[in-house]
């Protein structure tokens, strides 16, 4: 009798950490997606400005994240293995470094996960997004309209005589 009580006792006092154990979530993984080359000194992989902003809303990569990177090193033609692996290792988040093709390779490689991608110039009409209000689907990001919004400054009656364009003249060779 004592035995059943002491056994009954004992299994019931591992049984709720082995519980807790198994319903803890797993540690979310953000899969970093660039066409450029890894950098050459180490420790500036964790200063980038994704990085910093994950930082500062309390994402610590190896605490509460984790981060898988995967480099093309200027091949454009590796992009799409490179996003289906990320997509295989069932990552929480792509985000997409180096323009347009990046972006691509992982949006034709999931349509479930969400992807971010960084500095585009023209997203819709690329393709990526249905529009910049409502981007539809799992991708959006930011983008750099320098190009096309600086005709519509410049005629905005509103920048009237504030508009400047700073040239640099050409130095001429100097002769010996």
């Amino acid at each position: 009798m004592y035995r059943r009580r002491f056994i009954a006792l004992l299994g019931g006092g591992i049984a709720p950490p082995c519980v807790a154990a198994a319903q803890q979530k797993a540690m979310p993984v953000i899969g970093f997606l660039s066409v450029f080359s890894p950098p050459t000194d180490p420790g500036e992989i964790g200063r980038g400005p994704v990085l910093q902003g994950l930082n500062q809303t309390g994402f610590v990569e190896g605490q509460n994240i984790s981060i898988e990177r995967r480099w093309a090193e200027g091949d454009y033609d590796r992009l799409p293995a490179m996003a289906a692996d990320l997509v295989s290792r069932k990552v929480d988040l792509i985000v997409t470094f180096g323009g347009t093709p990046p972006a691509l390779a992982a949006k034709s490689a999931t349509s479930t996960i969400p992807i971010v991608f960084t500095g585009l110039a023209n997203p819709v009409g690329k393709g990526l997004v249905a529009s910049l209000a409502r981007p539809g689907g799992n991708i959006t990001g930011f983008s750099n309209f320098t190009g096309e919004l600086t005709p519509k400054r410049a005629l905005n009656p509103q920048n009237a005589g504030k508009n400047a364009i700073l040239l640099a003249p050409i130095p001429r060779r100097m002769s010996a």
